[in-house]
């Protein structure tokens, strides 16, 4: 035990005097760094001072530089600009030295012009002096003349007047006689050469329809299964169909009227399906209605594409091809349209061919120009502003909607299609038996064409001859010479021509005979 605290004991003094020792070092070592440090620290401090006085005298010498550098420039930009002002200064001298010139030219002008003015005024005066002796001198003159041919100037310039108007007149009445009797005879011999080419060449044939249409039945116990229990069948019929069904006494018929010959079509097939079928309700006239509709659609549908067929016309948008089967139930004086268009096609691109024009474009447009017949009733204005419209929506070439717009002269024609059209439109419908009016528009005519000649003044009578297609007019002859008739007969043509709508042409006659009576005793 003794010998443990021995031993520590020693280690306990051994580490105290190490650790002595140690402390002992340290503090000599921490003392000879801070020496260092210190010797350190003036060294640096005398480097840096050395480089800021080094660093200072370089920015003088930069500076000192620099302002010598910018002296010159300024005295340089100085003479630069002394330069220009000299330069300045001699330009001004020399402006001015011209502006001078410029000023004594000047100045001599105006004397020259001061004494041609003088001149001029002079030379004035004298005209007008030598002015008043002529008219003196022409005064003179004419009273000489007034006294020895006894007319007064007044006088002598009405009389030369009226001989010169008399001669004129004579001359040109004659002139124009003889270019319209040469145009006619041409015009006349190529226009019969043509159309009988196309009449020769396509020839038509055409049913007669009316405005109403008759449903034959098998009895008249039929008329009242039609009409239905307190007339509800054919308020049906009438309501679905959008015609007028006119049950009267007539034995073993009722008439269906409507002003659209599609609905009275479709109004007597469904009443000849529900007779033969002889169940007639509302339900089962619902059904058969919306049947013969389907198949109506079909049928303008084929109308259309037949009538393209015939008439050799492609690339028709199928909705203007309904469009145009719709014609098949259409008609103008009993003419059926679609069969008349195709005509007028046919017509057009023969006249087209012998013209020299296109027989495409021309049976294109004689094809669609009465196109708006088929939905007049559907819109406001003529056939042919809306058939123009329809032309533009389904984008035809300007020909054929010109075509179309003016084939009855409502517009200005841009091209030759479109007189070529109106000729072959009045080629198709004034032929004899394509059309039949009724009696009254008919005498309307004929009187529209008497009361145009009676306005005229010299005319005695006037009749229209050959169903309107003439109409001869006798002058009185005491009132007119040969050439008022000539002037009378292309009077009344240009009037007719400008009031009154006809197919082909009139022929204006105009009669006057010198008659010498004497009595024998």
């Amino acid at each position: 035990m003794e010998t443990l605290i021995g031993l520590a004991v020693g280690l306990l003094l051994g580490a105290a005097s190490t650790g002595a020792g140690m402390y002992i070092r340290s503090r000599r070592s921490r003392r000879a760094l801070e020496d260092r440090l210190a010797e350190e620290r003036q060294r640096l401090e005398e480097d840096l001072e050395r480089n800021l006085l080094r660093r200072e005298q370089e920015i003088r010498e930069e500076a000192e530089r620099k302002a010598e550098e910018r002296a010159e420039a300024r005295e340089a930009e100085a003479s630069k600009r002394l330069e220009e002002v000299s330069e300045r200064e001699r330009e001004s001298r020399e402006r001015e030295e011209k502006v001078i010139r410029k000023l004594e030219a000047l100045d001599e002008k105006e004397t020259h012009l001061v004494e041609r003015e003088n001149r001029l005024e002079q030379e004035k005066k004298d005209l007008e002096n030598r002015r008043r002796e002529v008219d003196q001198l022409e005064e003179e003159r004419k009273k000489r003349l007034e006294e020895v041919s006894g007319y007064s100037l007044e006088d002598a310039r009405k009389e030369l007047v009226s001989v010169l108007k008399d001669d004129a007149r004579r001359e040109a009445e004659s002139y124009v006689r003889e270019v319209e009797a040469d145009a006619k005879s041409r015009a006349q011999a190529k226009a019969i050469e043509v159309m009988a080419t196309a009449i020769q060449r396509w020839a038509g044939e055409y049913v007669a329809e009316r405005t109403v249409s008759v449903v034959n039945l098998p009895g008249d116990e039929m008329k009242g299964r039609i009409i239905g229990r307190e007339g509800r069948n054919i308020r049906a019929l009438e309501r679905e169909l959008g015609v007028d069904i006119i049950v009267d006494d007539t034995p073993g018929a009722v008439v269906v009227s409507c002003f659209n010959p599609m609905r009275r079509t479709i109004a007597v097939r469904v009443l000849e399906e529900l007779v033969e079928d002889g169940r007639i309700h509302p339900e089962r006239i619902e059904k058969a209605v919306k049947k013969q509709q389907e198949t109506m659609d079909a049928e303008v549908k084929e109308a259309g594409e037949n009538a393209l067929m015939d008439a050799d016309v492609h690339g028709v948008p199928e909705d203007l091809v309904n469009i145009v089967g719709q014609l098949k139930f259409r008609t103008s004086y009993t003419q059926n349209v679609l069969h008349h268009s195709v005509e007028v096609a046919h017509f057009a691109g023969i006249m087209a061919g012998e013209l020299g024009l296109d027989p495409v474009l021309a049976r294109r447009a004689g094809l669609l120009h009465d196109i708006g017949k088929a939905v007049d009733h559907e819109h406001e204005g003529g056939h042919a502003a809306i058939g123009g419209d329809l032309g533009r929506k389904y984008k035809e070439k300007a020909e054929v909607v010109n075509a179309i717009e003016g084939h009855h002269f409502d517009v200005d024609a841009i091209s030759p299609y479109t007189p070529l059209i109106h000729a072959a439109d009045a080629l198709s419908a004034a032929r004899p038996g394509a059309r039949r009016e009724q009696m009254t528009s008919y005498i309307k005519r004929l009187e529209e064409l008497e009361e145009i000649a009676g306005r005229f003044p010299g005319v005695a009578q006037a009749y229209a001859l050959q169903a309107g297609r003439e109409l001869r007019v006798i002058a009185r002859q005491d009132e007119m010479d040969d050439q008022g008739a000539f002037l009378l007969s292309r009077k009344i043509a240009h009037e007719i021509e400008d009031e009154l709508t006809y197919p082909g042409e009139i022929k204006v006659t105009v009669i006057r005979e010198t008659r010498a009576t004497e009595v024998a005793h």
